[in-house]
């Protein structure tokens, strides 16, 4: 708002700033702009008791997408949502990551154009002390386990036959596993991966429902992030893996996910801190919500 030669107010709208569109013109004709997902965001969120309808309508109806889908380089995105009976179902007991373990019961995972994480973050940042300052930002929930995440390998289980990790959050995948794995000491995270992807998931992805693995290592957040969001743990020696599942998790749970922190554990090189199974949420709908508890 300014005023007038005669001091009274004068409004000035959205449209009359000058917000140099020309300027979205010579952003497009430069810097990386291929189709694969070099970053991610993951977030897994536990809205608090008595909070669970309004958290999923605020979040479906409005943070989904001016809070995410909205902003330059984000190409793909999905919800899922642990009910009580999956979230009974993670694994270990003792997580480093979710305290209790069945904590954080939505999950939300967005693909970020490879080269574009500084320019999304400027943005993200931005963007989001906007909406905190007008008001649009619930309150009522906890980040659990929410961290940008640079992507370091898929694994399939059909060779080239199928969609690709690109494709993944728009494919209508029945499922999802989200697997935390820390390596013992940062010197070890790269052998960690390289036994990941060379032996551990080629054979447990063989003649299984998932179609995929997407490997990524977390980021740390920036300094000016949202107070209500910490700053993220194992930058280190982290690894995050989404298992995509052509059925539900439920269906064959113990035979296709039993003995994960076994394997890893005599591999020498980590430990699992997390596994987690989700279903897709249901977009427009409260399924599921009275499920959670």
């Amino acid at each position: 708002m300014t005023a007038d030669s005669e001091g009274t107010p004068e409004v000035t709208t959205a449209a009359a700033v000058d917000t140099g569109p020309a300027t979205y013109a010579e952003l497009a004709a430069v810097g990386p702009y291929g189709v694969h997902p070099g970053h991610a965001l993951i977030t897994m969120v536990e809205p608090h008791p008595g909070h669970e309808y309004a958290y999923n309508r605020w979040y479906e109806d409005d943070h989904y997408i001016a809070g995410a889908m909205a902003m330059p380089w984000i190409f793909a995105g999905r919800r899922w949502v642990a009910t009580r009976e999956l979230q009974l179902l993670r694994r270990p007991e003792k997580s480093a990551v979710a305290r209790p373990v069945t904590a954080g019961c939505y999950l939300s995972t967005y693909w970020i154009t490879a080269g574009r994480y500084d320019e999304h973050m400027k943005w993200t940042v931005g963007i989001n002390k906007r909406l905190n300052r007008d008001g649009r930002v619930y309150q009522d929930r906890t980040h659990v386990f929410t961290a940008f995440q640079d992507h370091l390998a898929t694994v399939y289980r059909d060779g080239a036959a199928g969609p690709r990790d690109f494709h993944a959050l728009d494919h209508p995948y029945a499922g999802l596993v989200l697997e935390v794995i820390d390596a013992d000491g940062p010197e070890r995270r790269e052998a960690l991966l390289e036994w990941l992807c060379a032996r551990h998931l080629p054979r447990r992805l063989s003649g299984s429902p998932a179609a995929m693995v997407t490997v990524f290592r977390p980021t740390p957040l920036p300094g000016d992030r949202m107070s209500y969001v910490r700053q993220v743990e194992g930058v280190d020696t982290r690894l995050t893996l989404l298992w995509f599942l052509q059925r539900d998790p439920r269906d064959g749970w113990a035979e296709q996910f039993a003995g994960l922190e076994e394997e890893v554990a005599e591999s020498g090189l980590g430990r699992v801190e997390l596994v987690a199974p989700f279903l897709p949420t249901v977009p427009g709908t409260d399924r599921y919500v009275s499920e959670l508890r």
